[in-house]
């Protein structure tokens, strides 16, 4: 049977070391677990690698883990916009690494980790400085680039609710990269806004299945708990 285990925040993330491989789901700051974020950069965990849409937005969530330094490697397809200066100055001073991966590559790389396919071909990237060392191959008179799986240790993502088997539901554009990630690590962490019992959940809406999901963290607004003392409910 599988029962609900209360623990702190803290203690949920200090499975991460370092040198851990984690993947932040967000577009932008859309369903971005800013607070699962927070207690990462409170725990002082160092050389990490990081998967995300983007590479931070102003000084928030994901920007704010890249000041510290903890990031040596980030792989991701929007490394810069208009408020990605945290970013930008860790790269121009060579202190941050980049793998930049096309939108749709990155989607489908981390599907086919969750999936368990040992590779894909894409159309996505041949004949660019993208594609520069990797295997091609024309299929059907079209040229396509091998791209590999792209997997993790670690997940923390963000959706609306979750029950204790942890399956989730998510609101709107929130849900993103959210599902696949659930699917591509050894471990994940959901923050939800909300836990609910068992059988409250429509099966109909939930979109990542209990399966895929370890940890589901319930965070408070703010001003009436703060992230340190949140709840989890594990699988």
């Amino acid at each position: 049977m599988i029962n609900k285990a209360d623990k702190s925040l803290t203690d949920v993330l200090s499975q991460i070391k370092d040198g851990a491989t984690i993947m932040i789901g967000g577009f932008g700051t859309a369903g971005q677990p800013a607070e699962l974020i927070d207690g990462l950069i409170k725990l002082g965990i160092r050389d990490l690698v990081i998967i995300n849409n983007n590479a931070g937005n102003g000084d928030y969530g994901l920007a704010k883990l890249l000041e510290t330094g903890a990031v040596r490697k980030i792989i991701c397809s929007f490394p810069r916009q208009s408020d990605s200066w945290v970013f930008d100055e860790l790269y121009h001073a060579g202190k941050i690494e980049l793998e930049l991966v096309p939108q749709g590559n990155l989607a489908c790389r981390i599907q086919a980790a969750g999936m368990g396919l040992g590779a894909v071909y894409t159309p996505t990237g041949f004949g660019t400085l993208l594609a520069e060392g990797k295997e091609t191959r024309n299929i059907g008179g079209k040229d396509y680039v091998l791209e590999y799986p792209i997997k993790a240790d670690f997940a923390l993502i963000k959706a609306s609710k979750g029950d204790r088997w942890g399956n989730l539901v998510y609101r709107k554009s929130a849900r993103n990269f959210g599902p696949i990630m659930a699917m591509a690590a050894d471990v994940t962490i959901a923050q939800v806004s909300e836990t609910v019992d068992l059988g409250e959940l429509d099966p109909e809406h939930v979109i990542t299945p209990g399966i895929f999901v370890k940890h589901v963290v319930q965070i408070q607004p703010a001003s009436t708990e703060s992230a340190s003392t949140a709840t989890t409910a594990t699988a």
